[in-house]
Formats: structure tokens, sequence, C-alpha cells
């Protein structure tokens, strides 16, 4: 196993749910594929490879492109909503690892949310709903709230804060498995150049295949 490969791909995943939620909160939509991409990872507890979490690499070239982009250059003004995103979802999943209660109601009402999923389908307004059901009465019980800026107008709209919402759980999804693959905050500053070597391999790797 290539552990810096799944390492670029895990905080794709991060940055992707990051820039869905910024997306959502100034513009109230987003890119549907890339919406069920970040539901379909809050289902796929057991993989055996790293992508299959997000049904393919492929599914994660926004997010490796914003990773990209941040790994470059330290001067990324057009990102600072979404890294303070990427960063709170991996603050709060630090948090969430020490709780082992909030761990198991998660487990448990996820199993019965990828039920309703299955009878729906991935980005259905009661699979939205259920999710961030479940994000509000686990980890939106801790202290430390993320703080979503955007226009009033979308954010006071149930569906859309129901998909921020989502996205956001989307987010500590990608931030857990990211830890377990032994990624930490300090990889960002001091592992740069290999994550973004992976980062940048995985991006012509896919390219190379759609073209």
């Amino acid at each position: 196993m290539n552990n810096w490969r799944d390492q670029a791909l895990a905080l794709a995943g991060i940055f992707q749910s990051a820039t869905l939620v910024e997306r959502l909160a100034k513009t109230g939509s987003a890119p549907q594929a890339q919406l069920e991409t970040g539901v379909y990872s809050l289902f796929q507890l057991n993989p055996d490879r790293t992508e299959e979490i997000f049904a393919g690499a492929d599914k994660l070239l926004p997010g490796l492109k914003v990773s990209q982009q941040i790994l470059q250059t330290r001067q990324h003004p057009e990102y600072t909503d979404g890294l303070r995103y990427a960063l709170s979802v991996i603050y709060l999943q630090r948090q969430l690892s020490k709780n082992n209660d909030l761990l198991s109601i998660i487990g448990s009402r996820l199993d019965k949310a990828k039920a309703q999923a299955e009878h729906f389908e991935l980005t259905h307004e009661n699979v939205f709903s259920n999710l961030a059901s479940i994000y509000s009465d686990t980890l939106g019980t801790f202290r430390f709230r993320i703080q979503v800026l955007g226009d009033f107008n979308y954010l006071q709209q149930q569906r859309i804060a129901n998909q921020i919402r989502s996205m956001l759980f989307a987010g500590v999804r990608s931030a857990t498995l990211w830890r377990q693959l032994g990624g930490r905050r300090l990889h960002l500053l001091f592992q740069r150049k290999k994550l973004l070597r992976a980062t940048s391999e995985l991006i012509a790797h896919i390219e190379s295949i759609e073209h």
C-alpha cells in the first residue's frame, strides 16, 4: 500500500467536502455527482482499498485539484473558507475519536440511513435530512462548532442546511480515514512535498484515463 497515495486521497476527500460546504453556503447549489460521492463515503465502513470509500479515485478529482493548489502555495485567498472548514473537520474528528459512545451511536444510525438511501437514492432529500440529524445529534453537541459563512437566504433554507451538515459529516468521514492512514495536521506543513507529489500523480493518472 502506497501510504502517501492513500493519504492524498483521504485529504482530497476532506477538501472536496469542505469546498462543497462553501459552495452550498454561498451559491445554494453544488455538483450532484460530488454530493453523491460525499454521501456514499459515509456508508463505506470496511473497504478493502482507500478509493473504494469514494467509488473510485476519479470521483475525487475536484478535491485532488483543490488539495494540489493548497499544497503548492501558502497563498490561496480563494480557499480561505474551504481551508478553514477542512481544518475544522480534522479537529472535530479528533474530538470524536475520543468519544466511544458517540462513535457507536453514529455507527448504528448510519446503518439505518444506509438502508434508507438504498430505498430512495443517495442524494434524496430524506437521506440528507437523516444524515444532517445524525450530525446535529452527535458532532453538533461538541463545544467546538464549525461556523459556516455564506448567503443568509441559502443558509436558512432547511434543504441546503441539511446538505451542508451532510457534507461536513462526509468531511469528518474523510478525516477519520486520513487519521487511520497516519495523516496528521503537521503533515500539511512538514510532509507537503510528499503529499503534493502523490496528489499530482493521482491527478495525472485520472486525467490520462479520462482522455
